[in-house]
């Protein structure tokens, strides 16, 4: 079965790159984060989640709803590094995160998430911070070795 998408026109006889997106090219928290880069929505099946705290008196009962939030840092330098991968070679994300962010492009595999690559493995190259992720494909991996909270330029 393939799971990803047939290589582009544009990148064809290009080598493959597999990058991986969490900690490696950002970090996400549920805890805010003063100087994050962008605050995402938590939205599943078109429905944005929220959390509802609530405050009881005896007469009325109060909600205040506050929607939950991903907040990411990029790694410094992120847009130029892709920028001048994009042009060098096919470059493609991959993360093990919720489903809706192509953990169905992963196989479960003894509790882990494993990238499936689906392409030419003499020709692709694996960058991921996690040696767990590309257990199908040691050979083509670089461990992607970098302090998981020291984001700041």
């Amino acid at each position: 079965m393939c799971l990803l998408h047939e290589v582009m026109p544009q990148d064809q006889g290009k080598i493959c790159v597999v990058i991986d997106l969490d900690e490696t090219l950002v970090h996400s928290s549920f805890k805010p984060i003063s100087n994050a880069d962008f605050i995402v929505p938590v939205e599943i099946e078109g429905m944005t989640h929220q959390v509802i705290l609530e405050r009881g008196h005896l007469e009325a009962r109060t909600e205040t709803c506050l929607a939950l939030q991903v907040y990411v840092l990029k790694r410094p330098h992120v847009d130029e590094f892709l920028q001048q991968m994009g042009e060098m070679f096919e470059c493609i994300l991959f993360t093990a995160s919720l489903a809706k962010l192509f953990r169905e492009s992963c196989v479960f595999h003894q509790g882990c998430y494993v990238k499936d690559l689906s392409r030419q493995l003499h020709r692709t190259l694996i960058l991921d911070n996690s040696p767990a992720s590309y257990i199908f494909h040691p050979e083509n991996a670089s461990l992607f070795l970098y302090p998981s909270l020291s984001f700041s330029p």
